[in-house]
């Protein structure tokens, strides 16, 4: 793996690229990594496409009103991890539009796990 260095903000500056063995790990780091890929992995397992499928439930141009339902839906202790926020950005002809989604499991695929524990 390559690493990259550089100085900044300066522009006119030249970048060293340095093996990762040569970096110096940082206390910790390893283990914070490891412990976010297995989230990572826990989650795509939660979502992946043989399990359910994301159902657009909400969609508004106004940021504001984005905000008000994220902040309703931490109120109703909904899991966060399996809401998805879509930004669909409109540039000059189309305005940008924010879009939530819940995961909705397959009822085939829940009762197959429930079968497979017994």
């Amino acid at each position: 793996m390559i690493t990259e260095r550089g100085c900044g903000a300066r522009s006119n500056c030249l970048a060293v690229l340095t093996l990762a063995s040569d970096s110096v790990p940082v206390t910790g780091q390893g283990k914070r990594r490891r412990r976010q890929e297995a989230e990572r992995q826990r989650l795509a397992a939660r979502t992946a496409p043989d399990v359910g499928r994301w159902e657009v439930f909400f969609e508004t141009q106004d940021k504001a009103q984005l905000r008000a339902r994220l902040r309703r839906l931490r109120e109703a202790r909904i899991d966060g991890s399996m809401i998805r926020i879509d930004t669909l950005c409109g540039r000059l002809a189309l305005p940008t539009t924010y879009r939530l989604s819940r995961f909705v499991a397959d009822p085939a695929c829940e009762s197959d796990h429930e079968h497979s524990d017994h």
